[in-house]
């Protein structure tokens, strides 16, 4: 309704300037916009920062919570005008209610944090093509026949590789029943898993043990007492040691059940997760974390925004993996060297080795997911959904 009326209000002035011959230059009043409205990020504007939840909050302990602190940061630290929005419910329609409630708030950069936004782009970025959207983990297939919009960014990631990166230490460090539980099996979630099976393999293979892989998606991104069910059995009946619990909040499941058996341990999924599940089930039990660089992609972008360098992302659905071979943190998918359980089997060392290894192309991992990753010194038993 704003930029409506100054519309209407900017052509009557246009109108009544030519009335009056045009030639003129207008009093210094008549020059002031009555109201003043949004510019494009792209042209160095000032911009205020709206991240709207996908269907989880802000202490989901995984996507949504990293991505509002990462947005926060930013914004205290730099003096601009951050708010959140969380739909009401889980649906486009929802999300859409909230992107329209930031735009009428006058929040000019959106960032929406998960897949379940590729169908809100597709609503919205055309309808608001001076609002600009950064899209966390959205890939051209969520998209579908869609074409970007020079006002949207979108940034996925190579989940494989951290994935591999994960199995690949907890074999190296000495455990070889190992566990996956994935939350729906959309293609980022099958990513990371499939990875996980390869560096398994890679490990299992190099040290010449006998490792498996129990292999299943909980068909939902939170926990519950159906899921915590499964993982009992995987830990207490079949003597899995170690469960990757790759779904946001299903970690919560997972890790209420190895907080039953001694020595049964965790990985988390997307970002660090050790402080919430070790606060929450038991100092130690994250072995580590897969994660991906929500943090590091915010901060970037928003830089760029507040430096006028917008041109170089919109319209773009960018990949990205490792950008080095020497610092494995400035990565945009590792696993955590602060908090990683490393031990003789696999030193912090050894994982620098690998991720050099994986940048200069000696190891490959496929990404391949539509078929099950060969392997050829481990079992994997898939297990389809809990339900």
């Amino acid at each position: 309704m704003k930029k409506f009326l100054a519309l209407i209000l900017a052509l009557v002035m246009a109108l009544s300037l030519v009335a009056c011959g045009g030639g003129d230059k207008p009093a210094e009043e008549d020059q002031k916009e009555p109201e003043q409205t949004a510019e494009p990020a792209e042209e160095g504007a000032e911009f205020r920062v709206a991240m709207i939840t996908d269907y989880g909050d802000i202490t989901d302990q995984s996507f949504n919570q990293t991505t509002y602190e990462a947005c926060k940061a930013y914004c205290d630290a730099n003096g601009v005008q951050f708010n959140y929005y969380k739909p009401a419910g889980d649906s486009t329609a929802e999300r859409v209610a909230m992107v329209e409630k930031a735009v009428d708030e006058d929040y000019n950069v959106i960032v929406m944090p998960g897949f379940a936004f590729g169908e809100t782009i597709t609503e919205v970025a055309d309808v608001y093509p001076d609002v600009t959207f950064i899209a966390l983990d959205v890939s051209a297939g969520d998209l579908g026949d869609y074409t970007l919009p020079e006002n949207v960014y979108c940034a996925v990631y190579q989940e494989e590789l951290c994935g591999y990166m994960a199995g690949y230490a907890a074999v190296k460090l000495g455990y070889t029943h190992l566990g996956f539980v994935g939350g729906m099996a959309v293609p980022a979630v099958q990513r990371f898993g499939y990875g996980y099976v390869q560096g398994i393999d890679a490990a299992a293979g190099e040290l010449g043990v006998d490792a498996s892989v129990e292999y299943v998606y909980g068909n939902q991104f939170f926990g519950d007492p159906d899921i915590t069910a499964y993982a009992d059995n995987w830990y207490q009946t079949l003597g899995v040691q170690v469960i990757f619990a790759c779904g946001g909040d299903i970690c919560t499941s997972v890790g209420e059940a190895a907080a039953k058996v001694e020595g049964a341990k965790v990985i988390g999924v997307d970002v660090d997760q050790s402080g919430n599940l070790d606060t929450a089930y038991g100092d130690g039990i994250t072995l580590t974390s897969a994660m991906k660089g929500l943090t590091l992609t915010v901060q970037h972008m928003l830089s760029e925004i507040a430096a006028g360098n917008w041109a170089n992302y919109g319209g773009k659905v960018e990949t990205l993996g490792l950008i080095s071979g020497d610092d494995p943190e400035a990565n945009y998918v590792q696993i955590p060297m602060a908090t990683t359980q490393f031990g003789e089997g696999f030193t912090a060392d050894d994982y620098k080795a690998l991720v050099k290894d994986m940048y200069d192309g000696k190891i490959t991992v496929s990404d391949d997911i539509s078929a099950e990753p060969a392997v050829s010194n481990i079992t994997v038993d898939y297990q389809g959904n809990i339900k």
